[in-house]
């Protein structure tokens, strides 16, 4: 089986999302927003993200999550890296759209503390999750 097509630059769609690069692309992530210490990305869940049971995997939510968190992290212009990353997982999610709201709640020097929340289309909460991040010089 071939490569799947690189994610195009820039904005892709109506609302003006931008698809992150890398493993988020693939998985099919898109940076809705991110402005000071806030970001949202999101998911169109397709087949390819669900379990055997039917619902969104979990590792799909933990890499939406993992990604918004970076993006909120970086809107000062660093380069995050995860350091440790916990999600509670709320609900199952079966498909639709899965929206990922992050927020730095601190930036030290050395570390940032940063929080995210799933909703699905619905807006019903689908996992909460806390981060610390560090940055790359």
């Amino acid at each position: 089986m071939p490569p799947p097509d690189p994610p195009p630059p820039g904005p892709t769609g109506e609302d003006d999302r931008a698809r992150t690069q890398g493993f988020g692309g693939v998985v099919g992530l898109d940076v809705a927003r991110s402005d000071d210490g806030d970001a949202e990305v999101v998911l169109d869940v397709t087949d390819e993200h669900l379990n055997s049971h039917g619902s969104v995997h979990g590792g799909a939510i933990a890499t939406l999550v993992d990604v918004a968190m970076g993006a909120a992290v970086a809107t000062d212009g660093s380069r995050p890296v995860t350091i440790e990353m916990k999600v509670t997982y709320l609900e199952p999610a079966s498909g639709g759209r899965l929206v990922a709201a992050a927020r730095v709640r601190r930036r030290g020097s050395r570390i940032t503390i940063v929080e995210a929340d799933v909703t699905d289309d619905g807006g019903e909460a689908v996992a909460h999750a806390i981060a610390t991040f560090t940055t790359l010089s």
